[in-house]
């Protein structure tokens, strides 16, 4: 039954993986999309309606994988993860069950206006894009807030036979623990959103193509993605922390590496842990900041691994400890590229810097793995939790299913994904390559 939970939970990771690198794309998009739909209503220059029309191509591809690859998550819980469901279903099924009615609803509704765009007028398109920015936003609110419930359990109750129920719909919709995980979430997603727009206009300039919405994309990625990235620090990412460091410190300590106990603890930038000595090698630290950004007291106790029982450690410390920091080292990156970006498009010399142009595309990538390595960080750092303090994640799995079964789909997920991200990489591929000029016949042949 060991192989089969670590089967089990390898094909979530996998597959929850795979399947966010589309909607924090979507959920970010449709903030700009609302921006350029507002120019293109407010100026009435088919400029900014053939840039809505690129970036909304790019939308209904990325949404469409998202729902093919989202799909299976919730199967997952029925199939993999059956006592976790059958205990806490009353609780999650609530969220979930939301974002399905309410959220993928708007979503989908107004997508498909926006495809179908000739029949409509411009204000018409303008409040689809409106309506697709609000139901992408609720949807993520619902699936952050069952996240957020199985981080740090609010407003439920246990029946007789022991399984959860909600004894508070607004409670468990403001959750203290979903305010500032929402907002982080949501911020990255503009920085992925906005890195893959400006890389875009990047590709287009220095290629010489469609260089004025080239220069549309990269005046828009580049100032949203500034304002994101540094946001995404500051506040959401220090209050973030700091809520973990509240609620689960066991989590803070084990992401911080900080193995004992410390007065003036530091902040290691860099370091390897090492899990025999438990201890931080070669380590470059800033002494007293992590006491200062957690309790702002230089000289404040923060606890360590060793103030906790040892069977409630996270169990891959290592791995915590490096997806963290590559998270958080890939962050400050992302923000002083486009911090020089703005700067540099601010001093109107943005379009002449090739370095930079080519700095800007080739770090659209950067934001998937940050993102990808912060989910990790939050879903590594509760085990051995699946609803912490609640129910262990062994014993949350379907016990009839067993290693073998667990393995097959896993390796199944695998290649049927490799084909999708294929097929994705082309599509998006030929979409850029047609460029923006020739967005109208492809939203209608989409359509």
């Amino acid at each position: 039954m060991a192989s089969a939970l670590l089967y089990d939970r390898l094909q979530f990771a996998f597959t929850a993986t795979f399947h966010y690198l589309f909607p924090q794309l979507t959920m970010g998009l449709a903030l700009l999309l609302v921006y350029v739909r507002s120019r293109a209503l407010a100026t009435g220059d088919e400029h900014y309606q053939e840039v809505a029309e690129f970036w909304t191509i790019i939308f209904a591809f990325s949404f469409g994988f998202g729902v093919v690859t989202g799909i299976p998550l919730e199967f997952q819980f029925g199939t993999n993860w059956a006592r976790f469901s059958n205990y806490a279903g009353g609780v999650i099924g609530q969220t979930l069950a939301m974002e399905g009615v309410f959220a993928f609803f708007l979503e989908s509704s107004f997508l498909g206006v926006l495809l179908f765009r000739k029949r409509f007028s411009r204000r018409v398109q303008w409040f689809a894009t409106l309506m697709l920015f609000v139901g992408t936003w609720l949807s993520g609110y619902f699936i952050l807030a069952t996240n957020a419930w199985m981080q740090h359990p609010v407003a439920y109750q246990a029946g007789e036979d022991g399984r959860l129920f909600v004894n508070s719909l607004t409670g468990l919709l403001t959750n203290p623990w979903l305010f500032w995980q929402y907002t982080h979430t949501m911020t990255a997603a503009v920085v992925t959103a906005s890195c893959a727009m400006a890389a875009v206009g990047s590709h287009y300039l220095l290629s010489g193509q469609y260089l004025s919405h080239a220069k549309t994309f990269l005046r828009t990625g580049v100032a949203a993605g500034a304002l994101a990235s540094a946001l995404m620090i500051f506040p959401t990412g220090h209050g973030n922390a700091k809520q973990v460091f509240e609620h689960q410190p066991i989590k803070g300590a084990a992401f911080e590496g900080l193995f004992t106990t410390e007065r003036g603890a530091g902040l290691y930038l860099v370091g390897q842990p090492n899990l025999e000595t438990m201890t931080i090698d070669n380590p470059i630290e800033i002494p007293g900041a992590l006491s200062f950004l957690v309790y702002k007291d230089f000289y404040a106790k923060v606890k360590g691994l060793d103030a906790f029982p040892r069977d409630e450690w996270p169990d891959n410390l290592a791995l915590l400890y490096y997806a963290y920091h590559v998270m958080a080292g890939l962050g400050t990156i992302l923000a002083t590229i486009l911090g020089l970006a703005l700067l540099s498009l601010w001093r109107d010399r943005l379009f002449n810097m090739k370095w930079l142009l080519w700095l800007l595309m080739l770090s659209a990538p950067f934001p998937y793995i940050a993102t990808s390595a912060g989910w990790m960080t939050t879903e590594l750092g509760r085990q051995p939790w699946l609803v912490h303090g609640l129910l262990r994640t062994a014993d949350g799995t379907s016990p009839l299913v067993h290693s073998g079964n667990a393995l097959f789909t896993l390796i199944g997920f695998a290649g049927l994904y490799l084909l999708l991200g294929l097929l994705y990489i082309f599509l998006i591929g030929e979409t850029i390559r047609h460029g923006p000029a020739s967005a109208s016949e492809q939203v209608a042949h989409t359509a």
